[in-house]
């Protein structure tokens, strides 16, 4: 077998794409310290808006603006993409390239819904209850965390559109592979992220 060959799937690419090559492991390793850096960036926004959360400057509070339905229908188009994203990586460990094309494309566009719903609802409330960043302390720590989340699905969106166009160039290698079990830890963590938003800035907000 020739070393074109032996470095595609057809080839031999192991289970755990992260154990493929000496660089395969290595990006795994520096981006669980990349993802340690972001949980501790992600630990300060929260931490900030929990101090803040009660400084409305007489502006609406949580109780009054939160609209747990269309934030809940967000919740859960995150939630199943980060399942799709578990298909994606299935796929790959049994060698269905096409499939996991299909997948990663399926996360891509419910990450844009995800999106699409935060960006209608960040309109709403600067349209309709006057709420913009500098209207409080509340409100800028509740745009800055949020908005923050959002950027990082926007890169996500982006990170795995161009990963399935260099799926489609060059197959699954053991170039390739590492970088679709990164770009699936990376959306696990980005929906972690927002599973603890919607409960802490949504559900304590409204009850609170």
């Amino acid at each position: 077998m020739s070393t074109t060959h032996a470095e595609t799937v057809d080839g031999a690419l192991p289970h755990e794409p992260e154990k493929a090559t000496l660089e395969g492991r290595n990006k795994v390793l520096s981006f669980w310290l990349f993802l340690g850096g972001e949980a501790v960036l992600f630990g300060t926004l929260f931490a900030t808006f929990l101090a803040l959360r009660n400084q409305t400057n007489e502006g609406p509070t949580a109780g009054e603006l939160f609209q747990l339905p269309m934030t809940a229908a967000a919740t859960l188009i995150l939630l199943v993409s980060s399942l799709t994203s578990v298909f994606a990586v299935q796929a790959m460990h049994r060698h269905k390239v096409a499939a996991l094309r299909v997948w990663l494309m399926i996360t891509v566009l419910l990450g844009l819904g995800f999106l699409g719903l935060e960006i209608y609802e960040f309109a709403e409330y600067v349209r309709a209850e006057k709420f913009g960043m500098t209207t409080s302390a509340f409100s800028s720590a509740f745009y800055t965390l949020v908005g923050f989340h959002g950027a990082h699905v926007a890169f996500g969106v982006l990170w795995i559109s161009v990963l399935i166009g260099q799926l489609y160039k060059k197959g699954l290698t053991v170039v390739t592979a590492p970088k679709v079990y990164v770009s699936a830890m990376y959306w696990h963590f980005i929906d972690v992220v927002w599973v603890f938003i919607f409960t802490v800035v949504y559900l304590l907000g409204k009850v609170g």
